[in-house]
């Protein structure tokens, strides 16, 4: 696992104390079902009506068609739900964390909150550049024992190399599975379903998608639900 990064809370107080400078609040959200099939253009639509409504004091990039400076770590799929999505948020001036929790939840639709505000420095790196895996838990109906289905999960992991394909717009990507799959393991099971926790690589290297794991493991149905319940971070490479 890759070495975390973490803020010192001298950082984040002497982001507070920058006056008359920008900012940057790292937010934690989750997204429900309610809003699970929106896209991510949609998702940031939405972010900055609600930072709009609540008057943040949003920080706007330069140039002809200026726009407010948000970065989410990572776009997350239509049809799947997160429990600890993280975005940058760069304002004009500080605000309390407290206050921006609560003035932006009441601005955002049901399916969507903000769980947490934490200032951050301006020269920690970007999101994007600091994700290394992302979490999942996957709910798939199956007739599958629990036996045959733990043998599934031990002989993927022990395989070398897993070639693998999908069909884009841009025509067919090929690719190695098994390099994007850090760790499945199996959480429990129902009668006819049962649930999966896997850990996938998310970085310059490639990202994996859980629905491409769950056809390898030989699931024939697509999973019954998706949850991101984590992102990983690591010191930019």
């Amino acid at each position: 696992m890759p070495r975390l990064l973490t803020v010192s809370n001298t950082d984040a107080m002497m982001a507070l104390a920058t006056g008359g400078d920008m900012l940057r609040l790292r937010i934690k959200f989750r997204r429900a079902e309610e809003l699970k099939f929106i896209s991510h253009l949609d998702i940031i639509r939405l972010w900055v009506r609600a930072l709009r409504r609540a008057r943040i004091p949003l920080e706007y990039s330069e140039g002809f068609t200026p726009h407010p400076r948000i970065s989410l770590a990572v776009p997350l799929s239509v049809g799947v739900t997160a429990d600890n999505e993280l975005m940058d948020v760069f304002i004009t001036r500080a605000v309390s964390p407290h206050w921006f929790v609560d003035a932006v939840n009441r601005q955002l639709p049901q399916g969507m909150e903000v769980l947490e505000a934490s200032p951050i420095g301006l020269t920690v790196p970007s999101l994007q550049s600091q994700i290394r895996f992302v979490q999942y838990q996957i709910e798939v109906n199956t007739e599958k024992s629990i036996g045959e289905i733990k043998r599934a999960l031990d002989h993927l992991l022990s395989l070398e190399n897993l070639p693998w394909h999908h069909e884009r717009d841009t025509g067919r990507r090929s690719y190695d599975l098994r390099a994007l799959i850090d760790d499945i393991w199996l959480i429990g099971c129902q009668p006819l379903s049962c649930t999966l926790g896997m850990r996938l690589r998310c970085d310059e290297s490639g990202s994996g998608r859980p629905e491409q794991v769950i056809s390898a493991l030989g699931f024939t149905e697509y999973p019954k639900s998706i949850r991101r319940t984590k992102l990983i971070l690591g010191m930019p490479r």
